[in-house]
């Protein structure tokens, strides 16, 4: 084992009994070679601004596995919407198996990435490459998914309206944030009422081994979100609800 190999594996399971993880058999394995590919690949194609086995492992790893402490994702059918490189859709999927994995991006770059990964790594996940507000006039995908998640960078506002189409009623959507996201939250009010939703909860984590705090905020889907949402994306930028 590399001495890379050897620092993710420390990390990660030493973040894991912080937070009381416990990763299936071949879970390290997995992370080692997701950083392998995701080093070799990032030469060539923008997949993270982070380098180095410390700051994938806790900024990428251990911060997208934070959220099975959160909710329940055993079994869930769950969309990772904006999913980049993976995060947090495919640690997630790693740690927790049972879950049922969708990932979309609207880079196909990116996409080709996810997807080499999951055969790398034979995971089953469906790996999409469009536009948000577009898959979601998609009936298969369209208030059909227990969890839907997002790691973007985009207002709540916003990520609720490109988002919350996908849960179904009774669902959750989970945006991860900065836990300086109180401003956020108070201009998300009025998207939440309109597209079927409230509010649940906010739950701030610290990144095992840093001084990080990041923010999981919990979404629940109250009634159908109506038909006109989500709207183009420059409607969305332009006028956000």
């Amino acid at each position: 084992m590399s001495d890379k190999h050897n620092q993710l594996t420390e990390i990660i399971k030493k973040g894991a009994d912080i937070t009381g993880l416990t990763p299936p058999s071949g879970a390290m394995s997995a992370f080692h070679t997701y950083y392998d590919l995701l080093s070799e690949r990032g030469k060539d194609v923008n997949l993270t601004a982070l380098s180095g086995a410390e700051d994938i492992a806790r900024l990428h790893f251990l911060d997208s596995i934070a959220l099975l402490n959160i909710i329940a994702f055993q079994g869930a059918r769950m969309i990772d919407i904006g999913s980049g490189a993976g995060f947090p859709g495919i640690p997630l999927k790693i740690v927790e198996p049972t879950i049922d994995l969708t990932l979309l991006d609207s880079s196909g770059k990116r996409i080709a990435f996810m997807s080499e990964l999951c055969d790398v790594l034979n995971i089953d996940a469906h790996c999409i490459y469009a536009r948000a507000e577009e898959a979601a006039r998609d009936a298969a995908l369209r208030a059909s998914f227990d969890v839907a998640a997002s790691r973007a960078v985009a207002k709540l506002n916003m990520l609720a309206e490109l988002c919350l189409p996908y849960v179904r009623v009774g669902g959750t959507f989970i945006a991860m944030k900065g836990a300086d996201s109180e401003s956020e939250l108070f201009e998300a009010e009025n998207a939440f009422q309109i597209l079927g939703a409230k509010l649940n909860d906010c739950v701030d984590y610290v990144i095992p081994g840093t001084d990080i705090t990041h923010r999981a905020v919990i979404v629940t889907k109250i009634a159908e979100t109506p038909d006109k949402y989500p709207r183009r994306f420059a409607r969305i930028q332009k006028s956000p609800l």
